[in-house]
């Protein structure tokens, strides 16, 4: 018999919250009051046990809940009901930490490339990365190729669409794609430099198989995906069925749901198969506080048993006089994305680019990057 288990933060007075980690418990195992279990093993094998209550602020307090592996199946959309599902909907409540036992870790292999793999991909061993975006969704595809073969020939590693790019009536998939992917073919052929274009990948589970295999076709070997936006267990599917791809994890929708940073970034998608997570950078057009974003690139990166460590991508209002800053802040497993910042150059969207490109691969670093665990985050978060 194994268990994992959830640390959940909740906001309650201190005489009530053995009540209330009792109540969270019953919730996400057998959601009923025990007196209406008479089965000797449901009450031993499947009924969640709370473990270990700590106080770290006057009103929160963090509760580890042991959950019986045997009721998440073998799928995401299960796992994610036990280990967050009636609970979420107490506004009170956050889920910051798992532990899972090698029973649920061997349900999900995790990412097919990692780090390690984008490295090898394109012919970059030890430096950081690099990574764009192709932008404003409304441009006609003629100009999307444009600026995809700008940023390539520039150098950039990773040239992806914007989120909202997608499917629209002055930029079709099946239209826009093939010849992104030409372009960087070209630029390549150019610079002799090894570059990934990345289109975004949404719609229902038939679109997403549809867009996969007109991407595979194309030669494409990166796809941009927003997990949360066409749902974990669809996002588990397409990295199942096309292992070929290195995924690029869009933030799109995450904050909707009340699972600390670290975590879903950090642990969670990483799991389910992302091989690079784009996240929001702090003193960005976000909130997100400088030991947030340690916290989440550290879990992205740490030893995980056999799960691949994976590559972090701070963005959003990201400055290319930050470079230098950003770099020593999370080392050079890292890719910097930068998008609008270098657009605003216009006519020098060339010149601009390269200087970003030329700032990431000059850089050298002061200090190696450090930050604490996520748990430790949470006496300071508010």
């Amino acid at each position: 018999m194994s268990w994992l288990t959830a640390t959940y933060a909740i906001e309650s007075e201190p005489e009530r919250i053995g009540e209330r980690a009792q109540a969270l418990a019953l919730e996400q195992s057998i959601e009923c009051p025990l007196e209406a279990v008479g089965d000797r093993r449901i009450l031993d094998e499947i009924v969640a046990r709370v473990g270990s209550i700590a106080q770290v602020a006057e009103r929160r307090f963090l509760v580890e809940v042991h959950i019986a592996a045997e009721t998440i199946g073998a799928n995401p959309a299960q796992f994610i009901n036990m280990v967050f599902g009636n609970c979420s909907l107490w506004e009170d409540v956050q889920l910051v930490d798992l532990d899972l036992p090698a029973q649920v870790l061997e349900t999900f292999p995790g990412p097919r490339h990692g780090m390690a793999g984008i490295r090898s991909l394109l012919l970059a061993p030890a430096r950081p990365l690099t990574s764009t975006a192709i932008k404003p969704q409304g441009l006609p595809v003629s100009e999307l190729v444009r600026i995809c073969s700008t940023f390539a020939l520039a150098g950039v590693d990773i040239v992806k669409d914007d989120h909202g790019i997608a499917d629209q009536a002055y930029s079709p998939f099946a239209e826009r794609v093939p010849v992104c992917q030409a372009a960087v073919a070209e630029a390549r052929s150019i610079t002799g430099k090894n570059v990934l274009y990345a289109p975004n990948l949404i719609g229902t589970p038939r679109v997403l198989r549809e867009h996969a295999r007109i991407a595979r076709e194309a030669g494409v070997r990166a796809v941009l995906v927003a997990p949360m936006v066409v749902g974990l267990p669809a996002f588990c599917d397409l990295v199942d069925e096309f292992p070929e791809f290195v995924y690029l994890a869009h933030p799109s929708f995450a904050g909707s749901a009340r699972i600390a940073a670290p975590l879903l970034f950090g642990r969670l998608f990483r799991l389910f198969g992302a091989d690079a997570v784009i996240f929001v950078n702090y003193g960005g057009r976000f909130s997100y506080a400088p030991q947030v974003c340690a916290a989440l690139a550290q879990a992205l990166r740490a030893p995980w048993k056999h799960v691949r460590a994976v590559c972090p991508v701070p963005a959003g209002g990201m400055l290319l006089e930050r470079v230098p800053e950003l770099l020593d802040f999370y080392g050079p497993d890292t890719m910097l994305l930068i998008g609008g910042n270098l657009l605003i150059a216009r006519d020098r969207l060339l010149e601009r680019t390269r200087e970003f490109v030329q700032a990431v691969h000059e850089h050298e670093f002061s200090a190696p990057a450090s930050g604490p665990g996520f748990l430790d985050l949470l006496a300071q978060v508010p």
